[in-house]
């Protein structure tokens, strides 16, 4: 078959497992979904734009390399156009199309569209597109878009200064977003579309539909790996498959990096433009950043304490990354798991909005030691890099098991255990109002910052989905919805750790105790007493269970509840539910 025909076949397809909608597909699909009427009501399913719950035999499918992954399909776009992409000719501009890549310092796509534009004497343009249905599906947070229209206006101000335009639009549906591109790079007689690759589902298949399709527009789409430091794909175990089990995982990742150093070489920023540009593309430069969507919007008190918080900007990052490197990562260690010590880097935020890059963090750790080995030396560096490549894990993870993208916990059978869809209790845990101090004060944080401790969210998360026996993606979704720096991979890992549903999780009859893990983590109650005040006058241990321990009085009267259930009766109640769901008592 003739190439071109070839590709307007591929993109003909994929174009139909994006874009259709997915009430039409049911039908012809229905045999690998279920009915998930009950995770449709309480929007664990969106309906807008998936389909239904897969089942557990069409996750089987995937294990079993039955039916083809996204990244596969992206990498047969990719294959079927080289040739063709490698002989579209430079025309009168570059575009790169920046997404959760939002900086200027060692980003991949932008010095290679940079350095194609250089070579050609041709300026660079860049891009960034809007869009409210995105963020609905994707369960964006109000907070993070507000960071990321923050951070869109340095970078357009850092941009600026090297005479490269950037140029934002709000696109208001989705299925738009492909050809609208495509209309501003023939608007701008731009030939070369670079961007980075986002790993979600529906970002590889339209990335794959990009590639075809602008093929057969003649414009090059040069869609390239840069968010993880070792590119999913690229490390096996012994017996040639995925792994599935951090540890090993890591020592394979670290192993790589040792034996291909420049894993960690980082990226120039991209060159000037003639000058020449700023007259030729004035209408570009004097574009402003649009306003949020309406569906995501923060009141104006909302802006002025998220914007206190969290700065925006990859200098910000830099800063803060350095000041954790030269301030607090010697102890990092030590004191990780404590969250009223800021011990930590507090930079996931720019991991998230891709103001600072993975690659540069581990290469800054390692520069920061005193060995080049990445498992040797300085105990805390050690510690935190180990901490950061949990990000590239389960990235690796989310490509290979793209089910967990669609609403399936990566071990699908957990899905056959009976939860609970308590409405009362769970507002309860979203407004941290559940009688356990150390829970409820995790949550007031995240509610209040847009953030939370890494220790709490294991904490809150166990005690939602095993003490309130409620659907963990429940959880995962509203998580989604307050983080600043919502990560969908990160997110789902972290949930299906703590729900023993996941990849690599604890056992699920592991359960927390809610008040030890107060005691264990924030043992004087300092974490509790800023976010719980009405509980700041209650002394010594009573702070962790004031009704248990002789506070009640104090409690009471400062309007604190009572423990919404019991740990030790909720805890002997998920382990039935586990056993009966999986048909077995082992994890």
């Amino acid at each position: 078959m003739p190439l071109i025909q070839a590709t307007l076949n591929g993109s003909k397809r994929i174009a139909s497992a994006i874009l259709e909608p997915h009430g039409k597909r049911q039908k012809r699909e229905e045999a690998g979904f279920k009915d998930s009427s009950k995770e449709e009501e309480h929007s664990i399913v969106d309906r807008q734009f998936y389909p239904p719950e897969m089942t557990n035999e069409r996750c089987a499918q995937y294990n079993a390399n039955e039916i083809e992954r996204p990244i596969e399909t992206l990498r047969k776009a990719q294959k079927a156009t080289e040739d063709g992409r490698g002989s579209i000719d430079v025309n009168r501009a570059v575009v790169h199309w920046f997404k959760c890549d939002l900086r200027t310092y060692d980003n991949k796509a932008l010095h290679l569209a940079s350095k194609l534009a250089k070579s050609h004497d041709v300026p660079l343009i860049c891009l960034h597109i809007i869009s409210p249905q995105d963020y609905k599906a994707h369960m964006t947070s109000p907070a993070r878009v507000d960071f990321v229209l923050r951070t869109l206006e340095v970078l357009k101000q850092d941009l600026a200064q090297l005479n490269i335009p950037l140029y934002v639009e709000t696109v208001e549906k989705r299925k738009a977003i492909p050809d609208r591109i495509f209309e501003l790079c023939e608007e701008w007689g731009a030939s070369h579309l670079f961007c980075n690759i986002e790993y979600e589902v529906d970002e590889l298949r339209r990335e794959a539909l990009m590639t075809r399709k602008g093929f057969e527009r003649n414009i090059a789409v040069n869609a390239l790996h840069d968010t993880c430091v070792v590119t999913p794909g690229e490390l096996r175990s012994g017996g040639g498959s995925q792994y599935a089990v951090y540890s090993p995982w890591y020592r394979a990742w670290m192993s790589h990096i040792h034996q291909h150093p420049h894993q960690l070489d980082l990226f120039d920023p991209p060159s000037p433009n003639p000058t020449s540009a700023l007259q030729d593309l004035a209408s570009i430069f004097s574009n402003p950043i649009p306003p949020a969507p309406p569906n995501k919007s923060l009141t104006d008190k909302e802006k002025h304490r998220f914007r206190s918080l969290w700065p925006a900007g990859e200098h910000e990052a830099q800063s803060r990354l350095s000041k954790f490197l030269t301030e607090k990562i010697s102890l990092y260690k030590a004191t990780r798991n404590y969250p009223a010590a800021n011990s930590t880097a507090v930079i996931s935020v720019h991991f998230a909005a891709g103001t600072l890059s993975a690659r540069t963090a581990v290469a800054c750790a390692r520069s920061a030691n005193t060995t080049s080995k990445l498992d040797s030396g300085d105990e805390g560096i050690r510690g935190w890099i180990s901490e950061l490549a949990w990000r590239d894990f389960y990235k690796h993870v989310l490509v290979h098991w793209p089910y967990i993208c669609m609403n399936k916990p990566f071990k699908p059978e957990y899905t056959n255990i009976e939860f609970e869809y308590d409405e009362g209790l769970f507002q309860k845990w979203c407004q941290g109002m559940t009688g356990y101090p150390f829970i409820d004060a995790a949550m007031r944080q995240m509610r209040h910052m847009g953030y939370m401790h890494n220790r709490a969210r294991m904490a809150v998360a166990s005690f939602l989905v095993k003490d309130l026996l409620i659907d963990g993606r429940r959880g995962e979704r509203y998580f989604m919805e307050h983080l600043i720096d919502g990560d969908f991979a990160s997110n789902n890992g972290g949930w299906g750790f703590s729900a023993s549903t996941g990849v690599d999780p604890q056992p699920y009859f592991r359960i927390f105790n809610p008040h030890l893990q107060g005691e264990r983590f924030d043992s004087e109650g300092e974490y509790i007493r800023k976010w719980v005040p009405e509980l700041k006058g209650v002394k010594g241990k009573a702070i962790h269970d004031p009704y248990g321990r002789g506070a009640e009085r104090e409690a009471k009267s400062a309007g604190y509840p009572r423990p919404c259930v019991d740990h030790k009766a909720s805890r002997e109640r998920a382990l039935k539910r586990y056993k009966e769901g999986l048909g077995r008592s082992t994890a």
